[in-house]
């Protein structure tokens, strides 16, 4: 009898190792290779809690109840709002796809869905935000990733009793959870049935069920249904890349790996330490210190961190994903705009260095970092280091030249078996990033 209890053991483990694989489909793998060679994307933080301007955790900052934060839906009408301005504006900024929330922590639904009153239909604007998106994204040529929120702090059937956050928005009652799963399944049908060929969905929210009195391996409070989540998005698009903010390493069923204003691997903001999959990777990134419009944030990125920081998520092997946090009107703040403008200057001329290349050749350097692509490799000089070369370690291919891309001069060079030496003595370093060319 034992020995029956064992066998039965084994196989019902083997049956449930067999139900979390998951194998994408040849269109799917497709889409990754796409991802990881598009680099440069738009995230877009957006809603009703764009109006207090105090970011979009302002409901959960503020306490405000549920009943209160709806009159939010009477007073949003951005009647600035173009699409083709803002997929313009990130197309010129050499961006390749944009992510839009859908659907933000506080519940507010920016698209004409069935299952839910706190939506864009019910607001002084009366149109289908992301459905212009959509349709401005497909007509540029621009891949569209839809942000969805795990997390409720509106909603009696998510389980905000044992969550985290949202404690202080005036509920009552205990709904059922798989009545909000079921819910999620619905948006999520109507988000990938009705707006065309969506490129990915982008989840948050997880971190809000984790029991966090076991730092070292903390477990969710609820079951979370992802497979059949994940296992739905794929059955409705085969292609759509299916990520999950959750700073762990990724479940079953996700196709890209995003880590939270750090790069993959660090742990600068407490957001990460995950460790780094095989699955193309993304991180995201403000421009000032905000993700939702915030009228007091005027700490901006200067150009040269932003480029610094797409050049480093680069030779990380990573996308970089930079957020805009648009104004209640729709208009973006020109702060955003003007850096935006000056990123697209910098990507025509040097985008090639970035699109399409690969990382984690070699660890970062004193000098910066290193980006591969075919039988190229691009040396990103991001700081002066009082030498007149650079090494770059373990390079065994045969190099035949070395260019300076910024003015295109030919650069001397001494090839060892440990690596290769770049002479820089005398050469006109770019107050940005001076780029070295191996071939």
């Amino acid at each position: 009898m034992k020995k029956i209890t064992v066998v039965l053991s084994c196989l019902l483990f083997a049956l449930q190792v067999f139900a979390q694989n998951y194998t994408p489909s040849p269109d799917n793998l497709k889409a990754r290779e796409w991802f990881g060679n598009a680099k440069f994307g738009l995230f877009i933080h957006w809603g009703p809690f764009s109006i207090p301007g105090s970011g979009e955790w302002v409901m959960q900052v503020r306490n405000i109840s549920v009943k209160n934060y709806t009159n939010l839906k009477d007073f949003f009408n951005p009647i600035e709002f173009n699409a083709a301005e803002w997929v313009s504006m990130a197309k010129n900024a050499g961006m390749k796809y944009i992510t839009l929330i859908t659907r933000h922590h506080d519940g507010f639904s920016m698209w004409d869905t069935k299952f839910s009153d706190f939506n864009i239909m019910n607001t002084p604007y009366h149109k289908d935000i992301v459905k212009m998106l959509a349709d401005e994204c497909h007509k540029q040529g621009v891949g569209l990733f839809f942000y969805y929120s795990l997390l409720d702090w509106r909603r009696d059937d998510y389980s905000y009793w044992t969550g985290n956050t949202g404690h202080g928005t005036g509920r009552t009652v205990h709904g059922r959870w798989e009545d909000y799963i079921q819910f999620m399944k619905n948006q999520l049908t109507e988000l990938l049935t009705n707006y065309g060929e969506i490129a990915g969905i982008w989840f948050d929210g997880y971190w809000d069920q984790l029991d966090n009195d076991n730092h070292d391996n903390p477990k969710p409070r609820v079951d979370w249904h992802f497979r059949e989540l994940y296992d739905l998005i794929h059955k409705l698009q085969p292609k759509c890349l299916v990520g999950n903010n959750h700073h762990i390493t990724p479940l079953p069923g996700e196709d890209f790996q995003m880590f939270e204003k750090d790069l993959p691997g660090n742990n600068t903001t407490g957001f990460g330490g995950a460790s780094v999959s095989a699955l193309p990777l993304e991180t995201c990134e403000t421009m000032n210190n905000s993700w939702g419009y915030n009228i007091t944030d005027v700490s901006y990125k200067s150009v040269r961190t932003l480029v610094h920081y797409i050049v480093n998520a680069a030779a990380h092997n990573a996308n970089f994903l930079l957020n805009v946090g648009p104004m209640p009107s729709g208009k973006i703040q020109m702060e955003f705009q003007d850096t935006l403008r000056a990123m697209g200057k910098w990507m025509k001329l040097y985008g090639e260095t970035v699109y399409g290349t690969r990382g984690n050749i070699i660890p970062p350097q004193e000098w910066g970092v290193v980006t591969v692509k075919d039988k190229l490799i691009y040396a990103h000089l991001l700081k002066r280091t009082g030498s007149n070369y650079i090494f770059i370690p373990g390079v065994q291919q045969k190099i035949t030249s070395a260019v300076l891309l910024n003015d295109k001069r030919t650069l001397k060079f001494k090839q060892q078996p440990e690596g290769v030496f770049i002479y820089t003595e005398g050469i006109t370093w770019d107050d940005i990033d001076t780029i070295v060319q191996l071939q």
